[in-house]
């Protein structure tokens, strides 16, 4: 029974992506809400038959006790035993019935797919956001606002299948049954809900700015502490203990303050709630009193009417809670719509073709990109690279060298000016086939925290494993890796390498970093730094790799160990976001110009630290 009703929703079902997702809450959950629709129609249909049977059965309660005041003893069981019969059936069998039904939608329907189709949704939609996007934000703060959203939203469709189309449904047919008893009954009611309206608006109002004050609280605290964990190295190595200790205590103190102001409103709320139902139980069952006093109501009138007022203020508290929890959930998820909801900015053009790499010929024009300020990136680039052409790109700090290949792969969108790979703009191609035709290794060579084997696949996830290996051998790197065993006893290439890759040396993330982009095979390379994680004696063994790695591409490769690229075909030096020498290693030293300086000034293979390298 609980698989059927758990796959009546996939949670992966296809659906429309888009780059501008609602600003506004209601529609913004209306959009996950889609493959929910008739559940939630039959959901809502059950709240309200089981509030139409439980105010039948008071009732019929009130009307029972009213039949055994006049009926005989002696005949009370055969002039009434059918009737009670038929009632134990419907107690136990259609009653139950409908609550199951709407039990298992809700928690077996609702609950567990409405949070996945959020959270697949939201992770889709956030993991098509630029790379500058990730890097103006903490990855601890957007994961968490990730994670928390779809829990949040799940719970606030939850109350209100359970708790407050129920409770609505409950109140009118209470306002029936008492209409229907005496209509004098109403007025002690409306007494009571006037005022108890105007305090849930009130809650409704405090509760959910106050909610996401908090929400946004927490995620603040999940970023700095992630920030915290994922630079655990340099923590320690500065012995910032008490530092990073005083951030996050800075962060979980505003927690703390937020939640005291949150859970004030609660207070107020739970005791302005016990003195409204005192008014309530007072109002309907002295006023049912005075009535049949008055002789104007029958005993089961007062019985009714005393059982409904009991479970109204029993049902008056659980209502308020399930209201205000409803918006502090949708405080959660506003606040999570921050990041989920933000546009995507980055995207490929409606008829983007796919880049189609014949030769590799790079054509730059005019390439200008100061990151939205007036300084800084670059400035007015033309740059042409001839297919096949192995290019050194050099320059201190701040010099565009990154821009530029940011560029390229069009992590950035260039504020002006032109990128063409074979003659195709590379802003018309979409942004998958362009990064597919480029292999990069970087400096910092951070790995997934997955198996070596799935760090490696991560170049080529189709290669073999024989591939695999081979890849591995070229970069030097299969015999360390037979080598490796992580904390969990597996080894060689099932084991994990922590995160980033915190588990191996540098050399060792530098030699898999290799094998994957080896294994990627890609007509155009980039090395950032290639090398610089590896000693001398590895370094002379990865250069014969990085040669093979090289023929037939075009490759651009940025270095401050000027030695390693002193052989290629052409040298690019940069500076301030303008070429200003361009040549032959020779024909640069003989210019002696600003490359031949570096070279003049270098030390151990570097360059002068008169500026950090970039």
């Amino acid at each position: 029974m609980f698989r059927y009703f758990e796959s009546l929703v996939d949670p992966y079902t296809a659906y429309q992506e888009t780059d501008q997702p609602p600003q506004k809450l209601a529609l913004f959950l209306r959009q996950y809400a889609r493959p929910f629709r008739k559940i939630f129609i039959w959901t809502a249909l059950t709240s309200v038959i089981i509030a139409g049977i439980e105010i039948w059965l008071l009732y019929y309660m009130g009307a029972l006790v009213d039949t055994l005041g006049e009926a005989e003893p002696a005949t009370f069981w055969s002039d009434h035993g059918w009737e009670l019969a038929l009632l134990a059936l419907f107690l136990l069998t259609l009653r139950p019935l409908v609550q199951a039904v709407q039990v298992a939608l809700l928690n077996n329907t609702i609950l567990p797919n409405f949070g996945a189709v959020v959270r697949w949704r939201s992770h889709r939609q956030v993991l098509r956001q630029s790379v500058g996007w990730f890097e103006n934000d903490f990855a601890g703060r957007i994961a968490n606002r990730v994670m928390q959203t779809p829990g949040a939203a799940g719970e606030a469709v939850f109350q209100v299948f359970d708790a407050i189309t129920f409770a609505i449904a409950y109140l009118i047919g209470a306002a029936i049954l008492l209409n229907n008893a005496d209509p004098r009954l109403l007025i002690p009611m409306m007494l009571w809900l006037v005022p108890y309206l105007v305090l849930l608006r009130w809650v409704i109002l405090k509760i959910a700015p106050a909610s996401k004050a908090a929400s946004d609280a927490r995620s603040a605290v999940t970023g700095r502490v992630v920030d915290s964990y994922t630079n655990i190295h340099a923590v320690k190595m500065f012995a910032h203990h008490d530092r990073e200790i005083a951030y996050a205590k800075e962060a979980i103190e505003t927690v703390r303050q937020t939640l005291m102001r949150e859970m004030r409103l609660y207070s107020i709320m739970d005791i302005a709630l016990i003195l409204l139902n005192g008014i309530l139980v007072l109002g309907v069952v002295g006023w049912a009193i005075w009535l049949w006093s008055a002789d104007a109501a029958t005993v089961g009138i007062v019985a009714a009417a005393a059982a409904m007022t009991l479970r109204l203020n029993g049902m008056s508290g659980w209502i308020m809670w399930a209201v205000s929890n409803f918006y502090q959930n949708l405080g959660v998820v506003s606040e999570g719509m921050e990041t989920i909801a933000q546009p995507i900015t980055l995207v490929d053009q409606k008829a983007a073709k796919t880049l189609e790499v014949t030769k590799g010929q790079i054509d730059i024009k005019a390439l200008s990109h100061h990151y939205g300020k007036q300084t800084g990136g670059l400035d007015q680039i033309d740059l042409t690279i001839e297919a096949g052409q192995k290019v050194g790109l050099v320059g201190t700090s701040g010099a565009g060298k990154s821009t530029l290949i940011k560029l390229m792969l069009r992590f950035y969108d260039a504020e002006r000016g032109v990128i063409q790979i074979d003659g195709q703009d590379i802003a018309g191609v979409t942004q998958d086939s362009l990064r597919s035709a480029i292999g990069m290794v970087q400096q910092d060579s951070a790995l997934l925290h997955r198996s070596v084997r799935d760090n490696i696949l991560y170049g080529n996830p189709d290669a073999s494993e024989d591939q695999m290996i081979a890849a591995a051998k070229q970069a030097e790197a299969h015999d360390f890796i037979l080598g490796l065993e992580d904390n969990e006893g597996r080894p060689g290439y099932d084991a994990k390498v922590g995160e980033r890759g915190v588990k191996l040396s540098g050399g060792q993330r530098q030699r898999i970093s290799l094998a994957r982009v080896i294994l990627k095979d890609a007509p155009i390379l980039i090395l950032d730094e290639a090398t610089s994680a590896l000693d001398s004696e590895v370094e002379a063994a990865i250069q014969t790799t990085l040669r093979s790695m090289m023929d037939g591409k075009t490759v651009i490769a940025i270095a401050h160990r000027l030695s390693t690229i002193a052989q290629m075909d052409r040298i690019i030096v940069m500076e301030q976001g303008r070429i200003i020498e361009d040549g032959t290693h020779d024909s640069l030293l003989a210019a002696n110009g600003q490359y031949a300086r570096f070279w003049a000034r270098q030390s151990g293979g570097f360059l002068g630290h008169d500026k950090a390298p970039s």
